[in-house]
Order: C-alpha cells, then structure tokens, then sequence
C-alpha cells in the first residue's frame, strides 16, 4: 500500500541512479532518460560540476532567508541580467511561483503608477503556467480547473494564432499579455518570431506589458539562452524555472527597470526561494549552459536529430503527423497511438512523455551525445514499424 495521494498517475518503474542521459532502473536495467524529469535536468543525472557544487555548498550554509544577503544569489542575478534584457531578478522555487509572481509584478507596476484597474492578463487559452490557483485559471483550461472552482477573476483568453481574437480581448482593463514562447504542454507549438514582433508592437500600442513564460523553453534548450532571442523582442516580464537549477529546485521572475519599481519591500516573498545552495547550483549552470562552443553543439546535434526524424515522418506518413520543435524541446504529433507509442518506446527503454494534441515530448539533456540521439533514433523507428 501507498500512503502517497492518488493525483498523479505513476508507471510502475522506479529507479536507483542516473548518470548522463541514462537512468537505471530499481531491476537493474538502463533506459535512455529524453524526459529529464520535464526538460528540468538540463545537464542530465549526477553531472560532475553540480555534485561538485553542492558538495562544497553543503558544508557550507544551505538556507538563511532572505532576512539577509545572500551573496551567491546577488551573483546568479548578475549573471541572468547581463545575459538578458532584464534588470532585476527575483528567486523562487519552481516554475508556477515564478508565473505566479510575474501576475502579481504586472498588476502591481499598474497599481503603482495609480492605475489599479489594470490588473487582467490575456493568456492563450488552453496554455500551461503551472498549477495552483491563479495559474491554472489563467490556462484557462476547463480540465484543469473542474473542481477548483469558483473561477478567479482576472484573466482573459484567446485562441492559438486567433489575432481578431486577441486584439479584441484586450480592454481599458487589460494589463498585460501572458504566452509561453514555445507551449510545451499544449503541444509544442512555436510563437512565430514575427508574431512575437507583432505582440510587442501591440503591448506597445496599447501600453500594456509583455510577458514571455520561459519556464520549459529557456535556459538554452532551444539553442539560444532565451527561445524569443531570434526575435529580437524585448519583454518586459520573463518567468524561468526546469533548467535554470539543473535538476535542483529553483525559478525566478526576471523583469526590466520599469515594472520593478513596484516591488517594494514587502510586496512579495517566498522563505525557500534564492536560498544559497539553490542559488550555488544557478551559477554553476548558468556558467556551462550559455558557454557558445555548449550552444553551438545544441544547435548542431538538433539539426542532426530534427532531420532524422523528417525522415521517419517520411518513412511512415499515416502514422505520424508532423515534428516540432526547436533545439531539444521536441514534439512527434502521431495521427494515432499516443500512449500506446509511449508504451512502446518504454519497453525498448526510452523514456518520453505526452503533450496536447496527442503529440510525444522529446527532452534530451543539452550535453547529450550524438550517439544518444541515434540510440533514440533506432527506437523510435522500430516502434514506427511495429504500430505501422
């Protein structure tokens, strides 16, 4: 008997260690690990530079709240700022405080400058910014929010690549525009570099904010720092969290000059959030994951990968329906089979995960091997031949 709750539905397989791209299971056998407990484990299991890091932390001083300095996080936020568009940081624990405190930066900066009743986000509808209240709400999912009712005020929605939906949606009220860059839950599917020219240009337009949730697509897995940095757009809130820590929890809000002023002491805090061990992993991190040679071999292991898989498609067009992507945050859409295909790819020991739209996620860590992609490669084509 399990005395853990019922809320999530668990494969019966557990596992005793990983190292790199591969974990080993509580039998004894090694499965090719492309979940990466959902794009979080950026540099895979156990890497050497991380243990290291905590290693040395840990003797040293694990939490003291943020009562005090804390140099290791005023070092990482550094760090983050001179990599971005951004100004300030706030820590937090994981990616739904960090979309969390971006809702709460945007309506507090229009509270600030005596315009209160700008407190509503606009969201795709059917998004994913995490799961407690207000994030769930601002999915605007009906799933996710049965039995979570009343429904909280605050969030408008509109429809996936829907522009009349959009524009019409914005009011006297609205206060700021929230997507993900890339949804991964809800399918992997891009926001179009010049659609997110487009969103700036209207969050101009109407002086509202921008912000971008870069919770699952940031921190390099696309190839670039940032999934919107080959747009060239600068938000105004960014929401981070999966990568940032390696595998450690750890997120953040990063936000420009402007929409900080309204973060005065007192209007936000979180006791484990931008703690010093957390804050030691961040750094060691951010040093290897925004190295050029680290991104450059992204870039070209993802190319090698994304045109393997074309070719599959190919090989099998009435099984699968399109690959999408970019870097390593990768979608097979199937006309069929999701979850048997998952199965499937299990039992030939590869680990994947399932998104919206009946689409299979594919998260390698970013140092993976070209070896480990073709290992892939021959698993996802067995099954393609098997279910064919």
């Amino acid at each position: 008997m399990s005395y853990l709750a019922k809320n999530y539905n668990r494969k019966k397989i557990s596992f005793k260690y990983g190292k790199g791209s591969y974990l080993y299971s509580s039998d004894n056998k090694r499965y090719l690990d492309f979940v990466q407990g959902i794009a979080v484990n950026s540099l895979g299991h156990a890497h050497p530079k991380l243990v290291k890091t905590i290693n040395i932390q840990s003797k040293k001083l694990w939490h003291v709240s943020n009562a005090f300095m804390i140099p290791e996080g005023e070092k990482l936020a550094k760090k983050l700022c001179q990599k971005t568009f951004a100004n300030y940081v706030i820590f937090q624990n994981s990616g739904t405080e960090a979309t969390e405190a971006a809702i709460k930066v945007a309506r507090r900066y229009f509270y600030s400058v005596g315009k209160p009743k700008k407190n509503r986000i606009l969201c795709i509808k059917n998004s994913f910014h995490g799961r407690t209240l207000a994030a769930i709400n601002a999915s605007g999912s009906k799933k996710m929010m049965e039995g979570f009712g009343p429904k909280i005020s605050g969030f408008d929605h509109f429809v996936f690549g829907d522009h009349k939906s959009l524009k019409k949606n914005i009011t006297k009220n609205t206060a700021a525009i929230m997507v993900e860059t890339i949804m991964g839950e809800g399918g992997i599917k891009i926001i179009p570099d010049w659609c997110l020219r487009g969103l700036r240009k209207l969050c101009n337009k109407k002086k509202i904010l921008l912000i971008l949730d870069e919770v699952q697509c940031g921190i390099s897995r696309t190839g670039d720092f940032f999934a919107f940095e080959k747009s060239k757009v600068k938000p105004d809130i960014v929401p981070i969290a999966k990568g940032i820590g390696g595998g450690f929890p750890l997120g953040a809000v990063l936000m420009n000059k402007k929409v900080a002023k309204g973060m005065i002491p007192g209007t936000h805090g979180s006791t484990f959030g931008g703690n010093p061990l957390a804050m030691a992993v961040g750094n060691t991190v951010m040093d290897i994951v925004t190295n050029k040679k680290f991104l450059n071999n992204i870039n070209d292991l993802s190319k090698y990968f994304f045109t393997e898989l074309i070719i599959i498609k190919d090989k099998y067009p009435e099984l699968i329906k399109d690959i999408r992507g970019r870097g390593f945050l990768i979608g097979i859409q199937l006309y069929k089979h999701q979850n048997i295909f998952i199965k499937e790819l299990m039992n030939k020991k590869l680990l994947t995960i399932r998104a919206s739209e009946n689409v299979i996620r594919i998260l390698p860590p970013l140092n993976v091997k070209r070896s480990e992609l073709s290992q892939a490669l021959k698993i996802i084509d067995s099954v393609c031949k098997k279910l064919n």
